[in-house]
């Protein structure tokens, strides 16, 4: 927390490290190591210390085999429920009251004018980041806010685990205002008893590729990568 920026980042600052960690974060892949030129050289006009966070995830995407960094991917995202890459998980689990917000989700993305397709669901953090960076920032950000205790505990968990991808988080929390008191309590709460455990069915939203074992993918929409980056 002491290392994040004071002042907040200017608007292209900010559209920059969403669209980095989204694409980061993404499962490892030929097409992720092809854009990490790219994304470092974006990542240099950052603050120094989220600089540093993107920088060195990039570089050790490209040190470790593409099969161990496969691997690492999903016995840390698919296997750990503290880990999970879907935001509202934590708060409702595998439970009804998830479906309702899944909703909320697509709303919002329909109501900037943009419909996602059933590649992914609506809350992965590569899908809403890649939304804040490229489509609405101030819609973005109040997805990531609404479900900041899940973020922090994602990155929590990642750091405990002493995960090369906690950088990526810290990264994106970097961007966000500091915790306030209420919001420090229901990490707290969140840590100590987990998401909720209630299995139901997520319809319309389930489909094969959510199940737990799947590698999730960004639902890519059609905006530029970095700005002036349009080809």
């Amino acid at each position: 927390m002491s290392r994040r920026p004071k002042a907040g980042l200017a608007p292209h600052e900010l559209t920059i490290v969403w669209q980095s960690v989204s694409l980061l974060l993404d499962y490892p892949n030929p097409a992720t190591l092809a854009r990490l030129d790219l994304i470092r050289g974006a990542a240099r006009s950052l603050p120094a210390t989220i600089a540093d966070s993107i920088l060195g995830f990039a570089d050790h995407l490209e040190q470790t085999p593409l099969p161990q960094l496969q691997a690492e991917y999903v016995e840390t995202f698919d296997n750990r429920r503290r880990c999970n890459l879907f935001l509202t998980y934590f708060a409702h689990g595998d439970t009804r009251k998830r479906g309702l917000a899944l909703l909320r989700f697509k709303q919002t993305y329909l109501s900037a004018g943009y419909e996602l397709d059933d590649a992914e669901l609506p809350d992965h953090l590569c899908v809403v980041l890649e939304f804040a960076a490229t489509v609405d920032q101030e819609r973005g950000r109040g997805l990531m806010l609404d479900h900041r205790a899940g973020l922090e505990l994602l990155r929590a968990s990642l750091t405990d685990l002493g995960s090369p991808w906690a950088a990526l988080i810290d990264a994106v929390t970097a961007t966000l205002p500091a915790l306030r008191g209420d919001e420090r309590d229901a990490v707290r709460r969140l840590a100590a008893e987990g998401p909720p455990e209630e299995e139901v069915g997520l319809a319309p939203f389930a489909a094969p590729q959510f199940s737990a074992g799947a590698a999730p993918k960004p639902t890519f929409l059609s905006m530029p990568s970095f700005p002036g980056a349009r080809r």
